[in-house]
């Protein structure tokens, strides 16, 4: 998981204990800003479609608008993984958990999904034969995330994540 060195919404922290590097005189360039969205939704299609829009309305807000490649690569991202958490991660009672991550130095995202079941984990699967109507979720997410793996969550569950690398 990135680290957050701003809290949600706030500027960019100064560095400290570092030399600032310059090739003439004036202030250093400002760190870039990292961003971050987290959020809790039900354990229901609805709450996966939910998540979708409001992690598309976030990236925009972001300074990636709604149909740019970042923009489309998170939101079929969050959407795969979303409905993955509802689908096989239920829980009785239990929400799923978002978090996606900008990382502007990086030029990268992180999006992770949290559900409470960690029984059924994720596995890099071989295409699923023409006839079949799923499996194919996690075969995307291979395709459009630069890596992605999963850990077991504390107290219960797993985390599934997937990052990307994208620009403004």
């Amino acid at each position: 998981m990135l680290k957050p060195e701003t809290a949600p919404g706030e500027g960019s922290k100064k560095r400290t204990g570092e030399a600032a590097q310059s090739d003439g005189p004036g202030p250093a360039a400002p760190e870039p800003q990292r961003r971050f969205l987290s959020r809790q939704f039900a354990s229901s299609p609805r709450g996966a479609r939910l998540a979708r829009r409001i992690a598309v309305r976030h990236l925009g807000e972001w300074g990636f608008p709604p149909m740019s490649d970042a923009s489309c690569t998170v939101a079929l991202l969050v959407a795969e993984l979303a409905a993955n958490a509802v689908r096989h991660g239920r829980a009785p009672g239990r929400d799923f958990h978002l978090l996606v991550a900008f990382d502007g130095r990086a030029s990268r995202f992180r999006i992770e999904v949290s559900d409470a079941s960690a029984d059924r984990l994720p596995v890099r699967a071989a295409a699923p034969a023409a006839e079949e109507e799923s499996g194919r979720g996690l075969l995307l997410v291979d395709v459009l995330a630069d890596r992605w793996g999963w850990e077991p969550r504390v107290p219960v569950g797993k985390t599934v994540w997937a990052d990307v690398v994208a620009t403004p």
